[in-house]
């Protein structure tokens, strides 16, 4: 190997920047806090890095925060006040309690239904060995809260030591609300309980909304239907309502940013202005992977990316270079098998689709992978890193 080629591939760095608070000019913000960080480090910004924003900060910048009492007036505007059939949502006292609470003070009675043995990323209620052992179908058996306490007792959160359905139901009852709950899977369940309905799942949300409609639910709305506008002055978002929200305080929540194309492309100006590299940047929330312990599917926000500038779309147009190494050029090594497999991957197809070469590749969006490494990067805690920079991902192994 040449002494001067490069070392490394893709790098993941954490950026520290200051705390930010509503009104801050984000595009300056980060700006200073990468070109900083790399004179800082000594490194080199160069062209399709990826600066990645949280979208935490933007949304905190852009003031997009909602009270209960705004969630709870615009749910009694749109499902009537009365009784709402209240499906599918997941269990998170970060992510949906507090929508709960809203839910609850605009309605006389909530008929919560949860899906079971898991909510849709993953927390389990129980097991399916346990549904087994009880002879319980979970695709066609409608379990009462006295039935399922009967055969399942009470289960805590294996990470957070909450039992949801205690914690809902005492919410929901705290707010002056009567309280019925069920477990089902099958939308239509709901029906029979209640004829307005609120769905409350994310990536099955259009799904479920239409099986509804189509079995005549009077009203059938989702968390992505409410707060589309602002009530009373509060913050909102017009493409995914309540999806994305976080808890801020005990009545305030932290809407999904909105509104943020602009940002994201005043950021990569101003970068390739005073780097000259022209960088890429984006926006992403939970990036798109599982816990293999816990069982959890990570991605709670309708998106991992809301925005993006345009050299994020699409996905991956790799070579696996193990395919090529022990079929194409089997019987090469050193710098033969090197150089065949550069030329591979500089005469390869602009669509590598449906190719050998290229199976047990990633064929996921960009924005999907690069959200993920950057979530891990940033993590969720006290790192103090909202901003991620990503050298090399485009690269591959002929780049010098």
């Amino acid at each position: 190997m040449d002494k001067n080629e490069r070392r490394v591939g893709t790098v993941s760095r954490g950026i520290r920047c200051p705390i930010i608070r509503e009104g801050d000019d984000l595009s300056v913000i980060v700006t200073d806090s990468v070109l900083e960080a790399a004179a800082s480090e000594g490194f080199a910004l160069r062209d399709r890095d990826v600066v990645a924003v949280t979208e935490s900060i933007v949304a905190r910048a852009q003031g997009n925060y909602a009270t209960v009492d705004n969630i709870a007036a615009d749910v009694k505007a749109k499902l009537g006040g009365e009784t709402v059939g209240v499906i599918f949502p997941i269990l998170s006292r970060n992510r949906f309690a507090i929508c709960l609470r809203g839910i609850a003070r605009g309605a006389k009675k909530i008929v919560l239904m949860l899906s079971y043995p898991s909510d849709e990323v993953g927390n389990e209620l129980v097991s399916l060995d346990v549904l087994d052992e009880a002879g319980v179908d979970p695709w066609s058996d409608v379990l009462t809260l006295e039935k399922y306490r009967a055969l399942f007792g009470e289960n805590r959160h294996p990470f957070t030591g909450v039992d949801y359905v205690a914690y809902y139901g005492d919410l929901i009852r705290e707010e002056g609300a009567e309280c019925e709950i069920i477990f089902a899977n099958r939308p239509t369940a709901i029906l029979a309980y209640a004829e307005n309905i609120l769905t409350c799942d994310i990536h099955t949300r259009r799904r479920t909304k239409r099986i509804l409609k189509a079995a005549g639910a009077k009203t059938v709305l989702g968390l992505d239907d409410i707060l589309t506008a602002p009530v009373d002055g509060s913050g909102y978002n017009g493409d995914y309502g309540l999806l994305g929200s976080n808890k801020s305080t005990e009545e305030k929540i932290k809407l999904f940013p909105r509104d943020a194309q602009g940002l994201v492309e005043s950021i990569q100006k101003k970068i390739t202005e005073r780097s000259g590299a022209k960088v890429e940047v984006m926006i992403y929330g939970d990036g798109a992977f599982k816990d293999p312990q816990g069982k959890i599917w990570e991605l709670a926000d309708p998106v991992v990316s809301p925005f993006h500038t345009a050299g994020l779309k699409g996905t991956p147009n790799e070579l696996k270079l193990k395919y090529l190494a022990d079929n194409d050029y089997k019987d090469l090594s050193g710098d033969a098998l090197k150089e065949a497999i550069s030329r591979s991957i500089r005469e390869k197809d602009g669509d590598l689709k449906g190719s050998m070469a290229s199976q047990g590749t990633t064929p996921r969006q960009l924005t999907d992978l690069i959200g993920s490494l950057c979530d891990l990067t940033s993590g969720s805690g006290d790192k103090g890193t909202p901003v991620v920079l990503v050298q090399g991902y485009f690269d591959n192994y002929t780049n010098e």
